[in-house]
């Protein structure tokens, strides 16, 4: 719950980053959080402490869910690279 709750407030914070390496750090951070999440589902799953049909929703969204973080990541710093060779 801790981790899961963590990416969407990491995420906030990187909506109000103060400069595009700072989002950058953010987004990162909001994809270990994730990542995490991910973790605890899968030994949720394996544990059987919760039924399996309850936990494999929760467990795509949230491999879905680092997808999208990953490709903000590589999006922000493509364009932070092209940003800084257009100003040479």
């Amino acid at each position: 719950m801790r981790s899961a709750t963590s990416s969407g407030a990491n995420y906030e914070e990187a909506c109000g980053a103060e400069s595009r390496a700072d989002f950058v750090h953010k987004m990162q951070i909001v994809l270990k959080e994730l990542r995490e999440t991910v973790y605890w589902l899968r030994l949720l799953e394996k544990s059987a402490i919760v039924h399996s049909d309850k936990i494999k929703w929760f467990h795509q969204e949230s491999k879905e869910l680092c997808k999208i973080a990953a490709r903000s990541v590589v999006t922000a710093k493509n364009n932070a690279r092209k940003k800084e060779v257009s100003n040479e």
